[in-house]
């Protein structure tokens, strides 16, 4: 019995690849047959003119073209798409059962498609890729890459930015930062990836550090302490007083002061005894109010200015 040709093809990590998620997927199709094998880039492009046009200029064919660290990338396009001998038109079916495709149109399974980039994209910021959020909503590496083309600077993706690619599924986000005061991410000064690993992190929101805080204080520095006078909430977590990517309130503040600090701190205890409310609010002055100035100024960080924690010895109260 002649073993050599099976275990030749097997040798090939693409191949071995696909046939192993035949076993674990249920899926017949991509169970390549020990017939299937590599034709070799040429037959490719005698059909797909357009799409070599446009993958020529990428970094993946400048790689699997002039400098290829294996047999597999040596293979080009069968590299990602597996062997096509049984798809080329000299079959006179062209059959693409047995070859991965990389849009929700051709019915490969995402774990399939997503398979394929982890043979060579792995570690590193992939490290957390299963399981992570992205991972479990079936999200395909394609859904924000685009192999074939180059539509942005950097990373094949399918859009010009990072953030533009982000928002085509994260909508209000896009919203948030449209609003009076944000993250400056519209004007081109940070992008989401600043904050979030698309790729997995060890959290649920995909941060690139163990914690909220942790990611704040990559930038805001001067919040970290340690302090002598901690205020709670502050060290707790940064989203207690701010929303992370924009807000109509000065600051990315949740609500307008002096009402985000009453949220707490009840006017039954201590200072000041008067509860603010709209009442006091220039517009309510428009009307017959009273404008308080509390309400229409710094309010209570007009006294209480080291609201993030003090190192003075008499700032116990953050006045200082």
């Amino acid at each position: 019995m002649n073993i050599k040709t099976p275990l030749s093809l097997l040798r090939t990590g693409a191949l071995a690849g696909m046939m192993l998620i035949g076993l674990l997927f249920g899926r017949s199709a991509l169970a390549v047959p020990p017939e299937a094998k590599y034709v070799g880039e040429k037959a490719c492009v005698n059909c797909h003119q357009v799409e070599n046009k446009h993958f020529g200029h990428t970094t993946h064919a400048k790689v699997f073209r002039q400098n290829p660290k294996n047999d597999t990338e040596k293979q080009v396009c069968e590299a990602c798409h597996g062997p096509g001998s049984l798809h080329v038109p000299e079959k006179d079916n062209k059959n693409r059962d047995y070859l991965i495709g990389f849009t929700k149109e051709w019915g490969t399974p995402i774990e399939a498609q997503n398979g394929q980039c982890l043979n060579c994209h792995n570690g590193g910021q992939r490290l957390h890729w299963p399981g992570s959020t992205h991972d479990s909503n079936k999200i395909a590496c394609s859904d924000c890459h685009n192999p074939m083309a180059r539509f942005s600077a950097s990373g094949l993706l399918k859009k010009p930015s990072i953030t533009e690619t982000c928002q085509t599924c994260h909508q209000q986000q896009r919203a948030e930062f449209q609003k009076r005061s944000h993250m400056p991410v519209p004007e081109g000064k940070m992008t989401c990836e600043d904050c979030h690993n698309p790729h997995g992190s060890v959290t649920r929101p995909l941060l690139k550090a163990d914690s909220v805080n942790e990611v704040c204080y990559a930038c805001h520095a001067e919040k970290r302490g340690p302090l002598l006078w901690e205020h709670a909430p502050v060290r707790e977590n940064c989203v207690n007083c701010h929303h992370p990517h924009g807000s109509n309130h000065d600051k990315l503040l949740q609500a307008a002061r002096p009402h985000l600090c009453q949220q707490c701190h009840s006017p039954s205890v201590g200072h000041p005894g008067t509860f603010y409310n709209a009442s006091g609010t220039a517009a309510a002055a428009l009307v017959g109010g009273t404008a308080g100035q509390r309400v229409i100024g710094r309010s209570c960080q007009n006294c209480h200015s080291q609201i993030h924690g003090s190192n003075h010895p008499a700032g116990a109260r953050f006045q200082r």
